[in-house]
């Protein structure tokens, strides 16, 4: 019976064991089958928690297919879809796909939200100057970002500005990566343009000229830095390398992008940039160096010492957002949030240093907030706050006392007592 028809409740104080009435809601809005494929190996441990998990979305949802694939056994698919954990979820929903690496139904919800959205989200790589090749697969590429982005259900695209004379309409996120040619003029005006009607920009700019877009630093009041980041810190973990910049989660600022975010970054030579005052924008630093880093400007050699006459001591800034609000005019006036995201580096993103510690999932975590995926449905953590039993110690000897002697005392009484019964007859 309880196998052909079960039942369960959730006796927990804050019924940690069921979705929340937001999941609960989402899930109702999304008619069609959804597709749950998990890699992880045959683990029972690992796959019994991964099938718990789901199951409490299933109970809600019948059409949810779970499926588990053991990673040693497909390594060209996983190297195709960029899978990194074991037991890593990818979510299939009216052919779009978003991988999830938590068991959090914030994570997971937060996912199936991305799903349900039927428009396209475009992001455009500027090309034509030098910059990163976003489909490469060499050191200096960004191809397996690129491909996490397809993953994540974005859809991606290069646009030369000599050709297209303007920026699609469609763009969700205008990316520069590196460039080491000239701008020309035009294009400037062109991508400044983009910029005042509101559009979203990530801006990854090496140490060197800036190819004409000074232009462009100017409408976001801030400056760059002559020079090279040194940090010496890497090589307590066996990086000789001092143009290597190390991040650790207690360098990263306060901001809805890094909240909760813990693990170590990596920025090969990385440059500081310094904002500058504006009534325009709020400008919030995201990632700072050590105290013990400075500003190199003398040419990289060998061995680097600092020098207080031409060099500046951290901490630095490399990396910075902003934002305003500002005005589109469609059907009708619509107020939205413009959001900006410039680094000082774009190696950290490239085919040689992506999977480094938490690369990918800080280049996840800018284009989600670039592109306002940051405001999702907010669900607390559910605390276990019902997991312990205080009794006294006299209960506590009453308990021993009724299980050790009483109740074995009354099952001999009954024993003796039936025995007899059977003796007389």
């Amino acid at each position: 019976m309880s196998h052909e028809y079960p039942i369960e409740y959730d006796w927990t104080t804050n019924g940690r064991h069921t979705l929340s009435n937001a999941s609960q809601d989402l899930l109702a809005q999304m008619p069609d089958k959804i597709e749950v494929t998990s890699y992880a190996k045959e683990n029972s441990q690992l796959r019994d928690a991964i099938r718990k998990f789901i199951g409490k979305y299933q109970h809600h949802k019948p059409e949810i297919v779970l499926r588990f694939v053991n990673p040693d056994a497909v390594p060209d698919e996983m190297r195709n879809l960029g899978i990194s954990v074991n037991g890593e979820i990818i979510i299939h929903y009216q052919g779009r796909s978003e991988h999830v690496m938590s068991d959090e139904e914030q994570v997971f919800t937060n996912a199936l939200q991305r799903l349900a959205r039927n428009q396209e989200r475009w992001i455009a790589f500027v090309e034509g100057h030098g910059e990163r090749n976003v489909l490469g697969d060499k050191n200096h590429d960004m191809g397996e970002w690129v491909k996490q982005l397809f993953n994540q259900g974005y859809r991606v695209q290069s646009i030369n500005l000599i050709d297209t004379q303007t920026i699609p309409d469609n763009t969700e996120i205008l990316i520069i990566a590196g460039p080491r040619i000239d701008y020309l003029p035009g294009e400037v005006e062109i991508i400044i343009n983009y910029i005042n009607d509101g559009g979203n920009l990530l801006w990854l700019q090496e140490p060197g000229p800036l190819y004409n877009l000074d232009a462009l630093a100017k409408v976001l009041s801030l400056e760059f830095y002559n020079g090279t980041v040194i940090d010496y810190a890497g090589q307590l973990i066996g990086i000789n390398d001092p143009t290597i910049s190390l991040i650790t989660k207690t360098l990263y600022s306060p901001h809805p992008l890094t909240d909760g975010f813990e693990f170590t970054t990596l920025f090969p030579m990385a440059r500081a940039i310094k904002l500058l005052e504006s009534r325009i924008w709020t400008a919030k630093p995201l990632l700072n160096t050590g105290d013990h880093t400075w500003n190199e400007t003398t040419k990289l050699k060998d061995t680097v010492e600092f020098n207080k006459d031409s060099d500046t001591l951290g901490p630095l800034t490399i990396g910075i957002s902003l934002e305003r609000e500002v005005e589109t005019k469609e059907e009708e006036l619509v107020v939205q949030q413009q959001r900006i995201v410039v680094l000082g580096d774009g190696d950290f993103l490239s085919n040689t240093y992506l999977a480094n510690s938490g690369n990918n999932e800080l280049g996840t975590r800018i284009v989600n907030w670039l592109s306002s995926d940051d405001e999702f449905i907010p669900i607390p953590p559910k605390v276990s706050n019902d997991i312990q039993l205080s009794i006294s110690p006299i209960i506590l000897g009453i308990i021993g006392i009724l299980f050790l002697f009483v109740l074995p005392a009354i099952l001999i009484a009954v024993g003796i007592t039936i025995g007899l019964k059977r003796k007389n007859q």
